[in-house]
């Protein structure tokens, strides 16, 4: 059995210095997809091509005419044959040894690897992530085929024999599929998330049917269309059209047996309750975050300031990861602020697929009228000391394109600190000592991912055991909370955050989509 290696596409390349060739095969890949605009795409429901007269098109948010393929809206009827499908699959598709599904999702992953730079694309167009956020996301969704695979070959499919002192009692304990996965997908990352949750189910013997989101069906639709055929028919389906008829019928089917769910803390908790209020199924969810950073006097401020800038606009803040707050000691607050809005105000914004660009759009008109709402209340009740417009330029009239945002002075439970914007929207506070600095940064529902800048090693040991979060950093100026990476950084949220505490793309993840059968066989 072959060791784990990441893809690791964008840190290879520099470490190579290969970042030519890199940007070349990015922009053959724009080229050649560029051709492909404006199909029409099918759901895929028990291994058929379903196409509807009611459909959605897929729009840039970069440049909102370039309508890159058209999905249909299906029914609340059509959805539930996919449930039924994926049922009647469930038998055959669990009976296959693990070894031969594993073998299935490494093929899969290879296969993934060989069109990387097409799919990132793909992707650049879909979401507006720039060409490294997207490389990146593929890379990340061909680390989960791959990890999840050598976790199951590892763990010989979770099956072991136990000790019994009775030797005429031979003992074994088994994790077995529940059944059937309905897997809801996020916009942020509609391949590594999408395909991560669909592999966690699918590769210990599940069944799965998969939505994707609406603004980014793409990505996954690739994934599922070169996997169906490895597959029984019905193992995997693909549904596609509005979260309300679709979403709604997987969380309230009683033949879905778990719910694999990535999205808003206000979603996933009706989710939650809807999926569990007749009986106990395994609801595995990822609510998003509130994410602080903690900068002392004793930081370096160059890493502090670009670890908070990349953390906090990278993909325009629309990262459950994201850095949303900060908490800078009195001593150093103006000297940080200054570096920070200096280093912000560098940014080039612009169209994703551009090489130069380090923040494209954010997702669509509604995404726009948040950030308005929330520069209205900014400047009410606190202070913006850079961003705070929408860009309207003529080079981007067509799409969603809005400034990063720094504010400063608002109340510590202003909605602005406390509530998910995902958005590029940063707020700034102070504070005179380490444990205010502490209670400030876990005062929130949420607890996915926070940061620290400190050379004191026992302030960075202290922030590591005090802070209420699941994904932690200290000094990381690549990104002060985002960027996990599979294998090394599971990633997951604690409190609000998350329903499981179990990290994706960590050792233990795989077992969330298995129950234990305890077998005992006496002679």
């Amino acid at each position: 059995m072959a060791e784990f290696e990441n893809e690791y596409t964008w840190g290879n390349t520099v470490a190579q210095g290969k970042e030519e060739e890199f940007n070349k095969n990015f922009e053959d890949a724009v080229e050649f997809i560029k051709k492909q605009f404006g199909k029409k795409y099918p759901a895929i429901i028990g291994g058929k091509q379903i196409f509807s007269d009611d459909t959605f098109d897929v729009k840039s948010p970069s440049d909102t005419r370039i309508v890159l393929g058209t999905f249909p809206k299906l029914t609340l009827s059509q959805t539930n044959d996919a449930i039924f499908s994926a049922k009647n699959a469930f038998a055959k598709w669990s009976s296959i040894p693990y070894q031969n599904r594993t073998k299935i999702f490494k093929q899969t992953a290879d296969e993934f690897s060989k069109i990387k730079f097409e799919l990132a694309a793909w992707m650049s167009f879909e979401n507006g992530k720039t060409r490294i956020e997207a490389i990146n996301d593929i890379d990340e969704a061909i680390d989960f085929m791959r990890f999840y695979s050598y976790q199951l070959e590892k763990n010989e499919g979770f099956c072991k024999q136990t000790p019994h002192p009775n030797p005429h009692e031979k003992t074994r304990a088994v994790l077995k599929p529940y059944g059937v996965w309905g897997i809801i997908a996020p916009f942020n990352f509609p391949s590594a998330i999408a395909i991560g949750m669909t592999t966690g189910a699918l590769l210990t013997g599940n069944t799965a049917v998969l939505k994707p989101a609406s603004a980014a069906p793409l990505s996954s639709f690739f994934f599922v269309k070169m996997i169906m055929d490895k597959l029984p028919e019905g193992a995997i389906n693909f549904v596609t059209g509005d979260g309300n008829v679709v979403g709604r019928a997987l969380i309230e089917s009683q033949d879905v047996d778990g719910i694999a769910f990535t999205g808003s803390h206000d979603v996933g908790m009706y989710g939650l309750k809807k999926f569990t209020e007749r009986t106990s199924k395994p609801f595995i969810a990822e609510m998003g975050g509130k994410n602080p950073v903690i900068v002392t006097k004793n930081a370096n401020l160059d890493k502090a300031s670009e670890g908070v800038m990349r953390a906090a606009f990278g993909f325009g803040g629309q990262k459950c990861s994201a850095c949303s707050r900060v908490y800078v000691q009195k001593d150093i607050a103006e000297q940080f602020i200054k570096k920070l809005t200096d280093k912000s105000k560098s940014l080039k914004i612009g169209m994703p697929w551009s090489g130069d660009t380090f923040l494209g759009p954010v997702i669509n008109k509604d995404a726009i009228l948040k950030f308005e709402d929330a520069v209205s209340l900014a400047k009410k009740d606190g202070k913006i000391i850079f961003g705070g417009k929408k860009i309207e330029d003529s080079e981007y009239k067509h799409g969603f394109f809005v400034q990063p945002t720094i504010v400063t002075d608002l109340p510590q439970d202003h909605k602005l600190v406390t509530e998910e914007l995902f958005l590029p929207f940063l707020c700034i506070d102070t504070y005179d000592n380490f444990d205010e600095a502490i209670k400030l940064a876990n005062k929130t529902e949420y607890g996915l991912t926070a940061g620290i800048f400190s050379e004191d090693a026992k302030q960075i040991d202290e922030f590591f055991e005090k802070i209420q979060a699941g994904t932690v950093y200290a000094n990381r100026a690549s990104s002060a909370t985002t960027a996990a990476l599979v294998q090394s950084q599971p990633f997951v949220g604690w409190k609000s955050s998350g329903t499981t505490g179990k990290g994706a793309g960590g050792e233990i993840y795989l077992q969330q989509f298995l129950r234990s059968q305890t077998q005992t066989l006496c002679d």
